[in-house]
């Protein structure tokens, strides 16, 4: 039987993971290439025949990745019969929008479950993913972490991909301690979601092969429990005991108008409605009418995200610097920096998209929505960040007030102090004690 020849869209995450968990070893079909946006410079690579195959050589030359704006000539040149939709945090317009385009060049359009693409643990798995880029999962993450090691247990986290380099290298990293971060020569957006963990003495793995990364950490640090971290609103990828699942009400309604998002939270077990503090009652109030209409038997916990400061910023001309995935295509047009510049009296705040140079002038092109007086901590290589740095520097201003998880001084040499913005989940009178009881109940 003639292989049915495929297509596998994506971003560098969810396209190799469902390659690896449904395609790599089916002799049904024949992957002739992945596609890529989002990420910058992440096409033009190949997915290495060492990761391509398992135990059968069906790839011998690995499988190469294309920008996403070739997909109709590929589907065109190529005979293509089936294109696969595998990636995450877009509008449901969007996703359509694509399978027209397939559908009208005569092949079929696909998104796969989680029925073939999650992997089984041997230990429990607390899954923590989200409807949307930005609603605080990380902090989530942190705070059940803290609930585990309260109790005595010992945890690992596993990072969504974010393989931006040599695919191979990357294939299962472990980051313990800050070093590991130069080691593995990760970019400021992984950075992002693995210092926090490791400052905090947390043990976090990621990578490419997400069958391999679990069974090392399963071995290498034999945990009572593996916590997925999840990233943008992807689905998890390992089966999980416990579903957390987090909202923000700052995009109320996004969590049923955004893919995969409304899925993760059809599957949720516990909800957690954050940064409440910065929201309406009227956006609260319509994400709690969406978690009642698609996840009734969800536990629901309501909390705000709490703002902490380690400088004085009053009176003060300040640039503001906000997570960059956040602002781009999570459409967020404020985070932590900017709510706290208004909550603690920043004087003024500086227009950065004057000054901005390089790749940094490219992604306000780019993401045009990107919200008044901010600038996207971008840093996916070297130039990048190198634009960044330049970017900063140009700008007149008093202090730096960073809303990236990141020790940003530790990448860019600024030229004037960085005041670092901290946020940690606090759950609200009413919800206290939420999250632990759902946590306990799996080792009852």
């Amino acid at each position: 039987m003639e292989r049915r020849r495929v297509i596998i869209m994506g971003a560098a995450g969810r396209d190799f993971h469902n390659f690896n968990t449904y395609f790599r070893d089916n002799e049904e079909y024949n992957v002739i290439a992945f596609t890529a946006t989002q990420i910058p410079d992440i096409d033009g690579r190949k997915y290495p025949a060492v990761l391509a195959n398992k135990t059968k050589n069906l790839y011998p030359n690995g499988i190469p990745i294309f920008d996403e704006s070739e997909l109709a000539n590929l589907i065109k040149k190529e005979s293509i019969d089936e294109v696969v939709f595998s990636y995450s945090d877009v509008p449901y317009p969007y996703v359509m929008n694509r399978s027209a385009l397939v559908n009208a060049l005569g092949a079929d359009f696909r998104l796969l479950g989680t029925k073939e693409t999650t992997i089984k643990s041997k230990k429990p798995v607390i899954s923590i993913c989200a409807v949307r880029t930005g609603c605080g999962k990380s902090q989530t993450t942190r705070f059940v972490y803290d609930i585990l090691k309260k109790m005595g247990k010992t945890v690992v986290a596993v990072r969504h991909p974010m393989p931006y380099g040599d695919l191979e290298v990357q294939t299962a990293q472990r980051f313990a301690q800050i070093s590991d971060l130069e080691k593995h020569k990760c970019t400021i957006e992984e950075m992002e979601e693995y210092e926090p963990h490791i400052a905090a003495g947390n043990v976090i793995y990621s990578g490419v092969d997400y069958e391999q990364i679990l069974r090392i950490a399963e071995t290498i640090d034999n945990p009572d429990l593996v916590l997925w971290d999840g990233g943008n609103n992807d689905m998890p990828f390992y089966k999980a005991d416990l579903k957390i699942v987090v909202v923000d009400p700052l995009r109320a309604g996004h969590e049923v108008s955004y893919y995969p998002g409304e899925a993760n939270l059809v599957m949720a077990d516990v909800v957690v409605i954050n940064k409440m503090d910065s929201a309406t009652a009227e956006d609260i109030e319509l994400v709690k009418k969406n978690i009642e209409r698609l996840a009734p038997n969800a536990v629901v916990v309501e909390a705000d995200s709490e703002l902490t400061l380690d400088g004085d910023i009053t009176n003060k001309k300040a640039l503001i610097v906000e997570d960059g995935p956040t602002l781009t295509h999570g459409e967020m047009k404020i985070g932590a920096a900017l709510v706290a510049a208004k909550r603690f009296g920043v004087g003024s705040m500086a227009d950065p998209r004057p000054h901005a140079v390089g790749k940094i002038a490219y992604t306000y092109k780019k993401y045009p929505n990107i919200g008044e007086n901010i600038l996207p901590a971008m840093g996916y290589g070297d130039e990048q960040v190198k634009d960044l740095e330049t970017t900063i520097n140009n700008i007149e201003a008093d202090i730096i007030l960073s809303g990236t998880p990141i020790d940003l001084g530790r990448i860019v040499k600024v030229n004037k102090p960085i005041v670092r913005v901290g946020y940690e989940l606090k759950e609200r009178e009413g919800s206290k004690g939420k999250l632990e009881a759902a946590i306990k109940k799996l080792f009852v």
